[in-house]
């Protein structure tokens, strides 16, 4: 699936058309039930770290909201059944740029549309990545990384949430940029088995989003956090240089996390999700309780900073995806 800017604009335009136009309802009567919130990868990674305090902050404003963790095909297992859930409001997904990515520049033959069959709700938080590797490995910066995978060709595997996620390409980034050219690629399913297995020593390095738990398992000595990819450092890890300040120029990769909903979701129901987010959002507690978890919080982005964003990813990443050939089917 290749997309022009032209084309890419004339889809994010009928989206957003399309969800204006969904059918009237009685916003007053929603919700009668309680709402689904869909997770789009096992428990222990960051859409868990930030979608089940997101899910309790909301009960004041939506009432009940349960997480259902659905993980598989990189994230877009758990976007494709919220795509085909009824579009009434209560089945939701929190999933995020990188999701759209896969689909949209990584398979022939796409598990979903998700530009026309999701409707961008409301934004959540930035996340960076981290190049993380077990402690027992005789390096403790970026460029003594980079020196020894190089040392010692065929003794270096990285691990990731799975191909064609964002950890992936972003390692394939890295490679890309540190002129590596054997450091082969373990794909796992989620963050939280990865870094299981780097800390039991089963891999020697791995590339999870930057969460709170990654910074813990670093503080304790358990993994070893060489560097993120943000393009700043960030509050709960002052310490911890970007791979930028670590020699690797361009070494940059985040992703927005957002709200989801079928499209066809009615705009009043879109309205009221959007709202407790933003309510949510307002609240300092929680906004700190989302620094504290390695996210930045976007309470002013729109759906259209959405768009803009994910234009730029396309883009960009479309380019590493051709050179390294990676696809997923």
């Amino acid at each position: 699936m290749k997309f022009g800017r032209r084309e890419f604009l004339r889809l994010a335009g009928g989206a957003a058309a399309f969800a204006g136009a969904a059918r009237s309802i009685d916003a007053v009567a929603y919700p009668e039930r309680p709402i689904r919130l869909v997770l789009p990868f096992p428990p222990g990674g960051v859409f868990d770290i930030v979608g089940r305090p997101w899910a309790d902050k909301v009960k004041v404003s939506l009432g009940s909201v349960f997480v259902d963790n659905q993980p598989g095909a990189d994230g877009s297992l758990a976007a494709q059944v919220v795509a085909h859930a009824p579009a009434d409001g209560y089945t939701i997904f929190l999933g995020s740029s990188s999701i759209h990515l896969t689909e949209m520049i990584l398979r022939e033959h796409p598990l979903l549309d998700p530009m026309k069959e999701l409707t961008p709700v409301s934004m959540v938080a930035l996340t960076c990545f981290a190049i993380v590797v077990n402690p027992n490995l005789p390096v403790h910066s970026l460029g003594e990384l980079i020196a020894y995978v190089k040392a010692n060709p065929g003794k270096m595997t990285y691990g990731s949430a799975g191909t064609g996620t964002m950890n992936h390409l972003s390692g394939e980034l890295l490679k890309s940029l540190a002129g590596i050219t054997d450091l082969p690629h373990v794909p796992y399913r989620g963050a939280g088995p990865a870094l299981a297995d780097a800390m039991g020593g089963q891999i020697p390095m791995i590339i999870p989003a930057m969460t709170n738990q990654v910074f813990e398992f670093h503080r304790t000595g358990k993994l070893r956090l060489l560097a993120i990819t943000n393009p700043t450092r960030i509050p709960i890890a002052p310490d911890i240089p970007t791979a930028i300040e670590a020699g690797v120029p361009g070494l940059v990769s985040q992703q927005v996390l957002a709200l989801f909903a079928p499209a066809g979701t009615a705009k009043p129901i879109i309205g009221q999700i959007d709202d407790a987010n933003h309510r949510a959002l307002a609240d300092g507690a929680y906004r700190q309780s989302l620094i504290d978890a390695a996210a930045s919080p976007v309470p002013d982005w729109t759906t259209e900073n959405f768009y803009r964003f994910m234009e730029t990813d396309i883009a960009r990443w479309s380019l590493l995806v051709k050179a390294i050939g990676v696809r997923l089917d």
